[in-house]
């Protein structure tokens, strides 16, 4: 019998899957050490627990690797494509203590329970414990995965004996089987794969698959943060994030040159409009109006906050250009380029006054909300000035730590961020818990934002990035993986013979960028991004599901790929 859950929404759940659910899951901090223990209900629903799960990837004498599609029955991820099996261990005898040893008794139990592999032929097989990963993943408003996820691989030739309440189909793929199913080709066009095994496949198996004894003997014992991961459904692949932005940038960009008409001096109206003639997404911009769909009340005034902010933003670019001497922006001649530095840093000057101008001839805007939306811009102005100015000194600098750096980009790149969320928030009427909310969500943004940016630049191209690939390397630019190479004690030839040295050849750079690949720090400033990514995640979990927040979630994950 299931003991009865007084929560009608779960009524309509299957009731073997739901008698699952009172399992008492592992509750583990970040470094996987058990903290208490939680029913898998709890675990998986709302905000979601940490909690302790395996993954075992079954590989026959043919190298090729069995997968399954989750059944329909299933409460999360029904219907996904994913590794041979996955579940977790439990706190019971044998699978509460150890943790290796704990998550291969668990693999046992639910090789048996799923796949129907008898316990005496599972235990006479040698298990790879080849690492762990953590991540996070919504399946829906309701429903969410967050697991530190151990990694176990077995060779065997098995029969199967499938239980149709778990699993839906099972399939045995090759090389060639798995890379047209991650690429979603022919028979796969329609199918969704397991957001995990995509980590699995990406951080565990690509580097050696198809040579399995590399693969067997692969022990990876740091714990891989993966953020939280996105689940395509249907194809909409960021569709609602696309459709607003859409529909809010043409409105923006109006305001934006209505306001540019306030100067009537030619030259410098031309300077002040040259960086919007070379596009962009205007994200800073339409932000404002995005978050306060999505905790309140958004109207007309939203847009001439975007559009004051996006103006200010763009001061700082100019003078930005000016400081780091760099000639290209968006695509485009930088301003003191295409004018001079005079007009250049007039132009700046005089962007700064029309960002606040407007918002004072707004009628949208009470005097309430006026006064706490310039004091926060006038703080955000301040801060990243600051952070620009820690950059700029920073160069100089031998030595400067993780902490300074991010306490820099917290500055001079994420307070933008934080404030068009907090003011966003503010004007559509959100109370205050929630615009302090939205304020952390928009810095932890800002701070993937920036280190994704830090890593475009080094693997990107100029074509693509609108600006010189790797300048912040031969600039001698104090980024997460510069320092992280510096202190990492290692020779670095390739690295030192252009950091900092202005300019370098295109074979000298690409050697010195798959040097910082080899020695771990594009790796580790990845890291770092999908932490911050994961807890701006974590914070929109406090709002009310609705089509808005999943913009903003989609505006979250963008962060991980974007070409800006």
């Amino acid at each position: 019998m299931v003991r009865e859950i007084p929560d009608s929404s779960l009524n309509r759940l299957d009731s073997s899957q739901l008698e699952m659910m009172e399992e008492m899951c592992l509750v583990v901090d970040a470094n996987d050490n058990i903290i208490n223990s939680a029913s898998k209900i709890d675990c998986h629903r709302g905000i979601g627990i940490r909690h302790r799960a395996f993954s075992v990837l079954i590989f026959d004498s043919e190298n090729r690797l069995l997968m399954q599609q989750r059944a329909e029955e299933k409460i999360t991820f029904p219907g996904i494509w994913a590794n041979s099996c996955c579940s977790h261990p439990l706190d019971i005898e044998f699978e509460n203590n150890d943790a290796k040893e704990g998550v291969i008794h668990a693999a046992k139990r639910k090789m048996f329970q799923e796949l129907g592999i008898p316990m005496e032929v599972s235990e006479s097989w040698d298990y790879s414990h080849i690492g762990r990963f953590e991540y996070s993943c919504r399946w829906d408003d309701e429903w969410i995965e967050h697991e530190i996820d151990h990694v176990l691989i077995v060779r065997a030739n098995v029969d199967l004996s499938i239980n149709k309440n778990e699993i839906k189909e099972t399939r045995w793929l090759d090389h060639n089987g798995i890379n047209q199913m991650l690429e979603g080709k022919n028979e796969w066009s329609d199918m969704v794969v397991a957001p995990w095994f995509r980590m699995i496949w990406k951080h565990f198996i690509k580097p050696h698959y198809p040579n399995m004894n590399d693969l067997m003997n692969t022990n990876n014992e740091e714990i891989i943060n993966c953020g939280r991961l996105s689940l395509t459904k249907d194809s909409s692949n960021g569709r609602e994030l696309k459709k607003a932005l859409g529909e809010h940038k043409e409105i923006v960009e109006k305001e934006i040159m209505n306001s540019m008409e306030k100067i009537s001096q030619k030259r410098l109206h031309g300077a002040m409009t040259h960086l919007f003639a070379g596009g962009g997404k205007r994200y800073r911009a339409i932000l404002p109006r995005l978050v306060g769909e999505a905790t309140g009340i958004a109207h007309n005034g939203h847009y001439t906050l975007g559009s004051s902010i996006e103006i200010i933003h763009n001061f700082t670019l100019v003078h930005d250009d000016i400081m780091d001497q760099d000639p290209i922006r968006r695509g485009l001649n930088a301003v003191h380029i295409e004018y001079d530095d005079a007009t250049a840093i007039n132009a700046g000057d005089a962007m700064l006054a029309v960002g606040f101008e407007i918002l004072a001839d707004s009628n949208e805007i009470s005097p309430e909300n006026l006064k706490f939306l310039v004091q926060s811009i006038g703080e955000m102005v301040r801060r990243v000035a600051e952070g620009q100015q820690e950059d700029f000194d920073f160069e100089t600098r031998d030595n400067v730590s993780e902490e300074e750096y991010i306490a820099m980009i917290g500055g001079k790149t994420s307070a933008m961020f934080e404030t068009c969320a907090e003011t966003g928030a503010k004007l559509a009427g959100a109370d205050s818990k929630t615009v302090e909310n939205m304020a952390d969500w928009g810095l932890k943004l800002g701070l993937c934002f920036q280190l994704m940016d830090d890593l475009i630049d080094i693997t990107g191209d100029t074509e693509t990035l609108g600006k010189p690939a790797g300048s912040d390397v031969v600039q001698g630019k104090k980024t997460l993986i510069a320092i992280h190479a510096l202190h990492s004690n290692n020779e670095l030839p390739a690295f030192k013979k252009v950091y900092g040295k202005g300019e370098c050849s295109d074979n000298d750079l690409e050697s010195a960028v798959n040097e910082l690949r080899k020695n771990g720090s594009i790796d580790y400033a990845m890291d770092r991004a999908m932490r911050y990514h994961s807890e701006a995640h974590q914070i929109l979990d406090s709002l009310k599901p609705s089509p808005a927040l999943e913009v903003l979630r989609q505006l979250t994950d963008m962060q991980l790929t974007r070409i800006n």
